[in-house]
């Protein structure tokens, strides 16, 4: 299977339907003012992880083939909030997309090209026929040859024009801070400086701005930066600041949008000689500064996202619990997103956001290991070597030293209990239902519902604090306990402040009784006052409205269509390289088939009796460089190919018994 990944039928593109456009001046784009262009049309939702990795990836491509391609970005959202067109401007503003964006908040052009999953891809030719439907990341080396051919095959024919497309580019922008991402309070001196000079400071992921600052107590003044290219006399970074990846003296560092940032004690940072570890988000990497030397340094990750790293595909398919190696500047990562030093442990914790799991990293000897998290992406509890997460986000330690995580993709805050037993830590999810089911109320934590958090704070009296992003709050869950009066409290979930930009990290102020919030969308960090009662909000729980597809009960063939790019063929050196897991929702919608195995086809039993649910599947495949008819060269760069899908399913007599989906290649 070592054909084009491109269509051998030819079905018409449908027109591009929304609200309404961005990066095109205010002007409108039809199918037919792309006539004789390539277009990729890349659905997409901001808050999804695997759309920022294709969102990089894409780059490279898109400037190759400048005069040829037009990338479409089509803003298909997930939550309520990124429905909001303020929202997703500011979106496009941060992730600093440069190429025409489609507002399709209804949903409405995903469905006419039968989309399924976030990211998508949709290849379309200059004479307007869809040429290619891919589903994930991971695709560029098969989009550039596809693309090539295309170009090739549409100059020969005189249908291929080519010249600029419809994208304009924004005014830029210069503020002090840009989408700050999070905050840490400085709790010693770093550097020359004593203690006392360093009271009141924060150190802050300026993620915008591709650096990192220490702000002043009036959460303001700039006294130090380092990444994030030149800067005016007040701080602010020049033009949305210089990103990259570069060591170095701290003005001349570069840093891709760091999201996370922790101090190291200072008998640990007198052995390693750096500070302060950042979570380098898009460079897939750990960087360390050494503030007394003025000095940047990679201390984990190679640079290549861990989902596409070719040396891993080679090695294994999965990677579960347990060591990564002790050699931390070649080990892949993938989108690290926040970093938290752990006294209990005595080791950094890592939120590994692309991976969807939680890592350790021992800055004394260099060892990387994952502590949690099996890699798939969904809601699952238990032991930590089958636990499943969604886009971990935010951490916070609390005094027994377990660690508390902002599961961001499902809507959840979430705990790993290592203080009882470390050699065998469990994961419990105290708010959050799964991967589309979100809201805005408080109450009871079983029924409680939060909306894509980022940021979580573990506070002295138990308590634990959520910065509630996309519903623009900050949340507070309380365990049971005992009141001063004797009396047994229950659990509770309440709300401490609303009507905020994008919270994505909160924390405890040094005087006890503020709040320090990070409020991305107004680029600033601003302090509210902990009320003396909390509200208590019931604005319902929500699912996101994706079309359901009707299937027959009983027997359903499910199959996932996979071609390997020219250049490429399955790797089946050690075996079958495709694999199917599947799940459902409610579980016993699916009677027989689900769990894991090889291959891309699958035949399940759907229990008549249940009217439908939501069928969870995740798909991977491995291919190495190679000609067809030929071995695999022993040192081929390989390629790992994973998608999940959740598909809501309404089991109708008469329906349709069979389910195909597109991993990459044809229908």
């Amino acid at each position: 299977m070592t054909e084009t990944i491109r269509r051998t039928d030819r079905v018409r593109a449908s027109e591009l339907v929304g609200r309404g456009w961005l990066n095109t001046g205010g002007e409108e784009v039809t199918l037919e003012d792309l006539r004789g262009k390539i277009v990729i049309l890349d659905f997409w939702t901001f808050c999804c992880i695997n759309c920022l990795h294709v969102l990089d990836e894409m780059r490279p491509l898109e400037e190759r083939f400048s005069d040829v391609l037009v990338t479409v970005g089509v803003h298909s959202p997930k939550f309520d909030h990124e429905a909001d067109p303020d929202a997703l401007a500011a979106a496009v503003e941060r992730y600093e997309i440069a190429r025409p964006v489609l507002d399709d908040p209804h949903l409405t052009t995903w469905q006419a090209y039968s989309a399924r999953a976030w990211p998508t891809l949709v290849v379309i030719d200059p004479e307007g026929y869809i040429a290619a439907h891919l589903a994930g990341e991971g695709h560029v080396a098969g989009l550039d040859s596809l693309v090539e051919e295309l170009a090739a095959e549409h100059e020969a024919k005189g249908t291929l024009h080519r010249g600029d497309g419809p994208y304009v580019p924004p005014e830029p922008v210069s503020r002090t801070l840009r989408f700050p991402g999070t905050a840490v309070p400085v709790t010693r001196s770093l550097g020359a400086e004593d203690d006392a000079a360093a009271a009141g400071r924060f150190l802050v992921a300026d993620t915008g701005n591709h650096r990192i600052v220490e702000l002043d107590a009036d959460l303001e003044t700039v006294i130090r930066s380092w990444g994030g290219g030149p800067q005016d006399e007040a701080g602010a970074a020049s033009d949305g600041g210089e990103k990259g990846h570069r060591d170095g003296p701290g003005a001349a560092a570069l840093f891709t949008e760091p999201q996370g940032v922790a101090i190291l004690p200072a008998e640990v940072a007198a052995q390693v000689g750096y500070d302060v570890v950042v979570a380098d988000t898009v460079n897939h990497r750990l960087r360390g500064i050494d503030v007394a030397g003025d000095r940047v340094i990679t201390v984990a990750g190679n640079g290549v996202q861990r989902l596409i790293d070719s040396d891993r595909v080679a090695q294994e398919q999965t990677a579960g619990v347990g060591s990564l190696g002790t050699d931390p500047l070649e080990v892949s990562l993938s989108s690290p997103w926040d970093v938290l030093w752990s006294p209990a442990a005595g080791t950094l914790i890592v939120a590994m956001a692309g991976t969807h799991q939680i890592v350790e990293f021992v800055p004394t000897t260099g060892e990387l290991r994952v502590l949690a998290g099996t890699g798939l992406e969904g809601l699952t509890d238990g032991a930590a070597d089958e636990a499943w997460f969604a886009q971990t986000s935010g951490l916070a330690v609390d005094a027994a030293g377990d660690v508390w995580i902002a599961d961001s993709e499902t809507s959840s805050l979430r705990v790993l209990r290592t203080a009882q037993d470390p050699r065998a830590p469990q994961v419990e999810t105290i708010i959050g239902e799964g991967l589309f089911d979100f809201g805005f109320r408080d109450g009871d934590p079983s029924q409680a519902r939060l909306q894509h958090p980022l940021g979580v704070a573990a506070l002295p009296d138990g308590s634990v604090l959520v910065a509630d992003t996309y519903n623009g709050a900050i949340r507070r869950y309380r365990g049971e306990h005992t009141a001063a009066d004797g009396t047994t409290v229950p659990a509770e979930v309440s709300t401490v402040a609303r009507g905020l930009k994008e919270p994505s990290d909160v924390l405890l102020d040094a005087d006890g009784s503020t709040l320090l919030v990070v409020e991305t969308n107004a680029h600033e960090l601003v302090r509210v006052a902990i009320p003396e009662e909390f509200l208590t909000v019931d604005e319902g729980a929500m699912q996101s409205q994706r079309p359901s597809t009707d299937v027959a009960p009983g027997e359903l063939t499910l199959t996932v269509g996979f071609s390997a790019p020219t250049g490429q063929k399955l790797d089946d050196r050690f075996g079958d390289p495709t694999q199917l897991k599947i799940s459902s929702s409610p579980e016993e919608l699916i009677v027989s088939g689900a769990g894991s195995s090889e291959g891309l086809t699958r035949t399940l039993q759907l229990d008549p009796s249940v009217d439908g649910g939501v069928l969870h599947i995740t798909a991977r495949a491995a291919a190495c460089d190679g000609a067809p008819g030929e071995e695999i060269p022993m040192h081929a760069a390989c390629h790992l190919y994973q998608q999940d899908w959740g598909i809501p399913v309404n089991l109708v007599e008469g329906a349709a018994d069979t389910l195909q989906l597109d991993l990459r290649g044809v229908k």
